[in-house]
């Protein structure tokens, strides 16, 4: 059937795909890279909740508050940050927003306040605002539409490399003292410089325009710009405007993807930022030990995403496979607070294959109902609110400690929370009304999204 296409098409064809690939090559691995050193600016404060309380005084109420500000700060700046990055070209804003970030997560290992805990947190939301949705916006003008939700996949997988990692690096780092400097405040310096230090690599490596890429011929750089240019022309052709936060959420199965997202990342924050505290119960271990045991739910969690995947695509029922998720996360949840310490550990291990592949089996479902015109925007507003789990969770457990010096009550949520999110899986649709046939799937992103 190819020899009866037109040789020029071919060729056009053969180009396009040949840039596709030098794009991909060209910065997702960079993106994978700055999302890894993305993730642990944000979360390595679980790390040092010991520490900030037993050298500052900060309480268990107030880390948790402190910890879940960063959301409140990204959500609040996320729209504002992406209209100047449009207005100004990826390549300098998301220099700007790593350079920004860095700089704040630097400046974290010098608090000496709950006050100025809290107003860092704060501005490193606000710093970070933007990074996700314009990953997604870069994508959009320079990969055309079919090839979009394979770089999304791909980029996600950024934060289960940054959840496997975190854990044995901060231990690691925690072991540095001097100059007047305490281990975990190393630890938070040194992983601040390090985003600091790339985001002047990446000035000098990313490129706002296709045109401005000198690594791609003068060929591939029109195929890039004519196809999505075609592509947006289609779209305005059919009337299609860009939509806003408060009209995607008119549509009932947008609201549902947003609240079962939130329901996940609840859980998945809770342990993010809990589980360092957990395993420092088990006994007396070092930030190193700490470290490495933090990193075993989430070795394991990969593995069991990959086996997750593999069953979804053989078995192809969406909605099942991450209802499914959910229970292993709610049981494991509760689990947790049937035993000692050690035994809770062993619960949130088994709990962490649930809520790690329901975020991955997720993706696909959202991807494949969404009409393609609207899809990035979507994935920025669940995204966001999803986000406020990582406000919610952290602040709910500090203020249950604080209050009853246990956070069984919040893992009890938890496992409600997953099982009300398993059944509302069933009442959403993966593909539009009156498809007639499901849209190719993209794959199972390994991971949350920012």
């Amino acid at each position: 059937m190819n020899d009866t296409l037109d040789p020029s098409a071919r060729n056009e064809g053969d180009v396009l795909a040949s840039a596709v690939s030098k794009v991909k090559r060209h910065v997702l691995p960079l993106f994978v890279i700055m999302f890894i050193v993305n993730y642990l600016d944000r979360v390595n404060i679980g790390f040092v909740r010991p520490h900030l309380e037993s050298d500052l005084g900060i309480s268990a109420a107030a880390f948790g508050f402190g910890a879940g500000l960063f959301f409140i700060g990204y959500a609040l700046f996320e729209v504002p940050s992406n209209m100047l990055l449009q207005r100004v070209g990826a390549r300098l804003w998301l220099t700007r927003i790593m350079f920004t970030w860095g700089l704040v997560a630097t400046a974290m290992a010098f608090v000496q306040t709950e006050t100025q805990f809290y107003v860092l947190r704060f501005l490193l939301g606000v710093a970070e605002a933007g990074f996700f949705p314009g990953v997604i916006y870069y994508f959009t003008r320079w990969l055309p539409a079919a090839e979009r939700g394979k770089a999304i996949a791909i980029f996600l997988s950024g934060s289960a490399l940054a959840s496997l990692i975190s854990g044995p690096l901060a231990g690691a780092l925690m072991q540095i003292q001097g100059l007047g400097l305490r281990g975990w405040q190393w630890m938070l310096f040194i992983e601040g410089m390090a985003s600091v230090t790339l985001c002047f690599f990446v000035f000098f490596w990313l490129d706002s325009k296709p045109h401005d890429a000198k690594w791609l011929s003068k060929a591939e750089q029109d195929a890039l710009v004519d196809t999505i240019d075609r592509e947006q022309r289609e779209r305005e052709a059919i009337g299609a405007v860009r939509p806003s936060s408060w009209s995607l959420l008119k549509d009932r199965q947008i609201v549902l993807f947003c609240l079962i997202y939130f329901c996940i990342q609840l859980t998945i924050y809770a342990a993010t930022f809990w589980l360092p505290s957990i395993i420092k119960r088990m006994g007396d271990l070092s930030d190193l030990q700490v470290g490495f045991f933090n990193s075993i739910p989430w070795l394991i969690s990969i593995l069991a995403m990959y086996a997750f995947a593999a069953g979804s695509t053989r078995w192809k029922f969406q909605q099942a496979w991450v209802a499914g998720a959910l229970v292993i996360a709610a049981i494991g949840m509760f689990m947790s607070t049937t035993g000692g310490p050690v035994f809770a550990f062993v619960a949130v291990c088994f709990a962490a294959i649930g809520f790690k592949s329901a975020s991955s089996l997720f993706w696909p479902i959202p991807q494949g109902y969404l009409d393609a015109r609207i899809a990035a925007a979507v994935i920025a507003l669940i995204n966001s609110v999803g986000n406020l789990g990582g406000f919610v969770a952290p602040t709910t457990f500090g203020l249950l400690e604080q209050h009853t010096g246990s956070i069984q009550g919040g893992l009890y949520g938890l496992a409600v929370t997953s099982v009300l999110a398993a059944i509302a899986v069933f009442f959403i649709r993966t593909r539009p009304k009156g498809a007639a046939s499901p849209e190719a799937k993209a794959p199972s992103a390994l991971g949350q999204t920012h």
